[in-house]
């Protein structure tokens, strides 16, 4: 299992598009293939900055979602609400205290 973050920097007059927007795809996103977890974060100091977590079995599974015809769907409409490049990292989780 692998940890992809994703940074998104929105314009302030577009959050709540996003915020919408993501609500009714959260879902889709959490069911595909190989996704075992999707968090969404907002910036504490900077409310126009927010982060994805999501947990996938395998980076294959990833790669499969970011080809499918969700992912075009999703980022087609995400990527006009931005104000910065987006930044994303794909991450090992090596140690989880509960």
């Amino acid at each position: 299992m692998f940890v992809r973050i994703v940074k998104l920097s929105f314009h302030e007059e577009n959050i709540p598009a996003f915020l919408e927007n993501f609500e009714q795809i959260k879902e889709k996103i959490r069911n595909s293939p190989g996704n075992q977890l999707l968090e969404l974060y907002q910036d504490k100091n900077n409310p126009c900055i927010f982060f994805t977590y999501s947990y996938w079995e395998t980076e294959e599974d990833l790669e499969n979602y970011r080809n499918s015809a969700l992912f075009d769907e999703v980022w087609t409409f995400t990527k006009k609400l931005f104000n910065d490049k987006p930044e994303a990292w794909s991450v090992d989780k090596l140690v989880s205290l509960q």
